[in-house]
């Protein structure tokens, strides 16, 4: 995985807010190698030829038929990319398992399937198993053989995982757990082999344990009613003292919050994968209607207001694919980076890295998963504008795309909670002295002081965004320094003024993702032959720069009155100048681009 290797080995998670970084620091999927892309083919083809002409019967929920699929996958390989190989697994690198997400993310059913399989339903085992219990079941989860599902959810406990009711309790003799409780909301819960559950032993400590179907106490139960997502499984999964012998408890007893986490770290960044894959195949199918669909004597694509859908469609597409595609890049650099200084071939060791990678990026994980979902959902409404009345009709696949896409901004732990978590973190990382927030906080406020300074600024590709994207990083420090030094370890109660700082934060990131892959297209194939990207980054960076600067203001006038609110607000006035951008032209541009290929224009480039 060579490719990956161009980010800088001292990237840390939460860093961008800030490094500046070079174009060539960053990954772009222009630099998925030939091995990855053909992954990522033999996904999207096993999703078209195989599970999209059985839509209709998976949404009706026809017998056995997701579970074939689900085997199908197996045999094919796309079911093992997170297992190693000494355990019957392709043992994938980042970047590819990302490709392998988003290109099987076309349907939703199936998607989550896949998901709540090889990912939150496997990975458990492969983080915390013994050998033994990993020799036991993941040359069976690989192939599909055996299908996994993840039991964290309660009826009264959803994203407050600690507040489990589920009990487990060691038998006299000390051979087994007897496991009482109920889980909600379980993918694949109704055909399931394998159940990763978590229960509290004694009442108390919170743990994982491997349940099999076969177990005796275990019983899935009826399908739930959903708004989306109808050719998935979700069951409600009921545990009437159920026996498990002392064996398959996973990792260590009470340190079930740590499997969690870790995966549900995995499980978010996986998330956002897959809504870019969604994304994709919807902005293509609302393109060809916009096409087709002729409306006062032509195509209803050729009106001004339907090409500006299409091109934000791929605007905001851009911006999260950039995200997902650095972030994954940045991981498997620090996964390669920790093999090569020793660990490679042990695979304990290596397993042990990989988990501490994923907690490392844990807040660009809860980016994508948020930013991701959020985008998703932007993109299958505009869908459904588009084909109008056709739009709301069960027999047109967006309709289905509209109602799959509302889960995702509550799976893995709400976007709300995940906007917590995300300034959570920094602050963690602050304080332990991981990310130099502070430091960087107290030099903005010298700079300040100071007054404006005059200094020479690039001409190069995107130079202007380039200086935008710098100063939204300055207006966060000014708008996070002023809440921390108010309520300090208080800050988590004033839950509005943590989700508009959140929302700074991704917008970052975002923005920066985006100008870099940009700059980075423009050195390598020139302007030219860059500029409908480099007008996606533009238009992007404009408007979140703007939602940047409302966030601010909103937290600005929270946090201080009288002549201090008007000081701060002079000093944002002062970071968020920049110059009017002719965003319609922009745009226009890039729905040509759109346009010309039915599809996102920007596909592996």
């Amino acid at each position: 995985m060579a490719t990956a290797t161009t980010t800088p080995q001292g990237t840390k998670g939460g860093s961008f807010l800030l490094e500046s970084l070079r174009p060539e620091d960053v990954f772009t999927p222009a630099d998925l190698n030939d091995d990855q892309r053909l992954i990522g083919q033999s996904a999207e083809e096993f999703v078209v030829k195989e599970v999209l002409p059985h839509i209709k019967n998976l949404e009706a929920k026809k017998p056995g038929l997701l579970p074939e699929l689900v085997k199908k996958a197996g045999e094919l390989g796309l079911l093992s990319g997170g297992i190693p190989e000494q355990y019957g697994g392709a043992g994938l690198d980042k970047v590819a398992t990302t490709v392998l997400t988003e290109k099987l993310s076309i349907y939703g059913g199936f998607a989550v399937t896949h998901g709540a399989h090889a990912g939150i339903g496997t990975l458990p085992i492969v983080y915390f198993g013994t050998d033994e219990q990993k020799k036991k079941y993941l040359p069976k989860l690989a192939t599909g053989e055996w299908i996994g599902a993840y039991c964290l959810s309660e009826p009264q406990a959803g994203s407050d995982a600690q507040n489990s009711l589920t009990r487990a309790e060691l038998t006299p003799d000390g051979k087994h757990y007897i496991l009482n409780g109920q889980k909600m909301w379980i993918t694949n819960g109704g055909f399931a082999d394998i159940y990763i559950v978590f229960a509290k032993i004694g009442g108390e400590k919170l743990s994982a344990f491997i349940v099999e179907r076969t177990f005796p106490g275990i019983k899935p139960g009826n399908e739930e009613h959903k708004m989306g997502i109808h050719g998935s499984s979700t069951t409600p999964v009921f545990l009437e003292n159920c026996k498990v012998p002392k064996e398959n408890l996973l990792h260590e007893a009470g340190r079930g919050h740590i499997v969690a986490f870790n995966i549900l770290n995995a499980g978010r960044f996986t998330l956002g994968a897959s809504a870019v894959g969604g994304s994709k195949y919807v902005l293509a199918t609302a393109a060809k209607y916009a096409k087709e669909r002729k409306a006062f004597g032509k195509a209803i694509g050729e009106f001004g207001l339907m090409r500006e859908k299409l091109a934000e469609m791929a605007i905001q597409l851009f911006a999260v694919e950039s995200m997902i595609y650095r972030s994954a890049g940045n991981m498997e650099t620090a996964m390669a980076s920790a093999s090569n200084n020793g660990s490679e071939g042990n695979a304990s060791e290596k397993i042990q890295n990989t988990m501490k990678v994923l907690e490392e990026y844990a807040i660009e994980s809860s980016i994508a998963k948020v930013y991701g979902s959020e985008m998703l959902d932007f993109v299958v409404d505009e869908a459904v504008q588009i084909f109008g009345g056709y739009g709301f009709h069960e027999d047109y696949s967006v309709c289905r795309a509209y109602r799959d896409s509302r889960i995702n901004r509550i799976f893995e732990g709400t976007n709300e909670i995940n906007r917590m978590l995300i300034i959570q973190m920094l602050m963690k990382r602050a304080m332990g002295g991981q990310l130099a927030l502070i430091p960087a906080a107290m030099k903005l406020a010298d700079e300040i002081l100071a007054g404006p300074s005059f200094e020479e600024t690039d001409d190069g590709v995107l130079a202007a965004e380039a200086t935008v994207v710098a100063n939204c990083k300055k207006i966060f420090l000014q708008s996070a320094g002023g809440a921390v030094q108010i309520y300090r370890e208080k800050l988590a109660d004033e839950q509005e003024l943590v989700a508009a700082l959140s929302n700074i934060v991704m917008e970052i990131y975002a923005m920066e993702s985006s100008l870099l892959r940009a700059q980075k297209a423009a050195n390598g194939k020139g302007q030219a032959a860059a500029q409908a990207m480099i007008d996606a980054a533009r238009v992007f960076i404009c408007d979140a720069a703007e939602r940047v600067e409302h966030e601010a203001k909103r937290t600005i006038a929270a946090l201080h009155e009288g002549d201090t609110l008007t000081t701060q607000m002079s000093v944002l006035k002062r970071f968020a100048k920049r110059a009017p951008v002719d965003t319609i032209a922009l745009r226009r541009s890039v729905a040509a681009a759109v346009q010309l290929q039915d599809r996102y224009p920007f596909e592996g480039k």
